[in-house]
């Protein structure tokens, strides 16, 4: 699930005046809304539509995390600086170019003929997607003055809301009524609603100039995509076979770290950081981005790994899928301004732990009943208490990163926490997919060649062989939500003794 990104670019600073006319901002407001729905359905959309990708390319397991993480990387380590890009060349002109890049990648996507193919498409359209997606609310704080422009910021959340809701359900009844290659029409619709997004940027909304001289932190950019790489790499690695690894995945993590440092030294040296270290001093920032890292890392995991489960070994359809994950998108659009309002009241600490606390209860659950193979009777009300929890949790946390950092930093805040929930699901499918692969194989034990964790297979096994292959898969996943629990009670406490609290009076504003 996509939590909306403020931008990288400091907005008190940014939205002084604004560039569009009247007349124009309708427009601003519609593009925003098409650019923010590209990237919000594809990101929900292709880890329901991995087994389906899987099938038709043969895709392994690792190849399979890759085709998400190559997009995942790009996107969590270059946010920050595509933010910042519009100052320096304008917003519109980095939105466009955003789009464009992102247009253009998806329609290579619905072409791939493989699955190395499929992710060397997916890190461009990852690279796309840094400068469109902070961009789409930037561009709406620009154009709109203040007495409007919580209205307009409204009206492009709950849009957002609606499509990532039910972008889910319509390319999943797309991927069960669909021949095999129809996986490709969730990348081949970003075409036309991105040539009508760019239409409107150039024929409808005029140019604007840039806030100020800014330089861009292009060593900082390329630290943070080596060193992100280089540790998703080796963590995935663990799960490949000995004879299969260029490196061993020490030596990965190594580069990784390694890179990392060099990231925090370059950053504290810059002249224009990409993240500004100082707001880390803040126990409740460090805390927020702690708190983000480890509840997106399981909430990530799980949804990453859920489809592939429910699909390859309980023998469920698409539409199925999408539908039992349907009331975790009403839930954060329902909830979240009720929750918002909570945390005004009494402070982001109680409903930051709560919230998390009810995720790792659903996934606690979740590893429990997995064996029962239940899907509506089970499994769907499971899955409701952790749509809950995230609908209680994802509008306090933007509270509480904002109320951690100065006015003036607002903006930069907001882009780093967005960034970590990035990294974090990075992370999670690198690690928790080798530990899956790793489970799996334990479990099946070479029962027969070529089977791996998530693939759908119909026909060619014995009875004893397949039943032996949906247990397996079962007690992988099992274990991934075990640990994904175990990562939100941690995420629970990191709320409870790193955010604030208080009584805020009735008539206090």
């Amino acid at each position: 699930m996509d939590r909306s990104f403020a931008t990288a670019t400091e907005l008190p600073e940014a939205t002084r005046r604004t560039f569009c006319p009247p007349a124009s901002r309708k427009y601003v407001l519609l593009t925003a809304i098409l650019a923010s729905s590209m990237g919000f359905i594809d990101g929900s959309v292709v880890s329901l539509a991995m087994p389906a990708i899987r099938s038709d390319l043969g895709a392994t397991l690792v190849e399979a995390q890759w085709i998400n993480n190559s997009y995942m990387l790009f996107l969590g380590a270059l946010v920050l600086i595509g933010g910042a890009a519009g100052d320096v060349f304008g917003i519109r002109n980095i939105f466009a170019a955003g789009i464009a890049v992102f247009v253009v990648m998806s329609l290579a996507c619905a072409v791939a003929p493989d699955s190395q193919s499929l992710i060397v498409m997916r890190a461009l359209q990852g690279v796309g997607a840094a400068f469109m997606v902070p961009s789409s609310l930037a561009i709406i704080a620009k154009s709109y003055p203040a007495e409007t422009r919580g209205k307009a910021i409204g009206i492009w959340a709950a849009s957002s809301s609606l499509t990532t809701a039910f972008g889910p359900f319509i390319g999943g009844m797309v991927l069960s009524f669909g021949d095999a290659w129809m996986w490709r029409l969730i990348f081949a619709i970003n075409g036309p609603i991105g040539l009508v997004a760019l239409g409107l940027i150039y024929l409808r909304i005029p140019s604007d100039r840039p806030t100020g001289i800014r330089r861009l932190d292009i060593p900082g950019a390329l630290l943070a995509t080596l060193g992100l790489g280089s540790l998703a790499w080796g963590l995935t690695a663990f799960g490949q076979p000995a004879e299969q690894r260029v490196l061993t995945p020490v030596v990965w993590l190594a580069v990784g770290v390694a890179t990392a440092v060099a990231f925090v030294w370059w950053e504290r040296r810059a002249r224009a950081p990409m993240v500004k270290l100082d707001l880390f001093r803040s126990w409740a920032f460090s805390g927020a981005n702690l708190y983000t890292l480890a509840l997106f890392l399981a909430f990530s995991a799980v949804l990453f790994f859920l489809p592939m489960t429910l699909v390859s070994a309980w023998s469920a359809s698409e539409w199925q899928v999408s539908l039992m994950l349907l009331p975790l998108s009403l839930a954060i659009g329902l909830l979240s301004g009720l929750a918002g309002r909570f945390a005004d009241r009494h402070g982001p600490r109680m409903i930051l732990t709560a919230g998390a606390a009810l995720v790792g209860l659903s996934f606690t659950l979740l590893a429990l009943t997995i064996p029962l193979m239940d899907m509506w009777r089970v499994t769907f009300p499971v899955l409701a208490v952790m749509g809950l929890g995230m609908g209680l949790l994802v509008s306090p946390l933007s509270t509480a990163v904002m109320l951690a950092a100065p006015d003036s930093d607002a903006g930069l805040a907001s882009g780093i926490n967005n960034a970590v929930a990035r990294v974090a699901g990075l992370l999670a499918v690198a690690a928790l997919g080798a530990v899956a692969g790793i489970v799996f194989d334990r479990v099946f034990a070479d029962a027969a060649p070529g089977i791996e964790f998530g693939v759908t297979l119909r026909n060619g096994l014995t009875p004893s062989v397949g039943m032996l292959r949906i247990q397996a898969t079962n007690i992988a996943f099992q274990v991934i939500a075990a640990v994904s629990a175990a990562m939100c009670f941690l995420a629970a406490a990191i709320a409870w003794f790193t955010q604030p609290s208080w009584e805020k009076p009735e008539k206090a504003e």
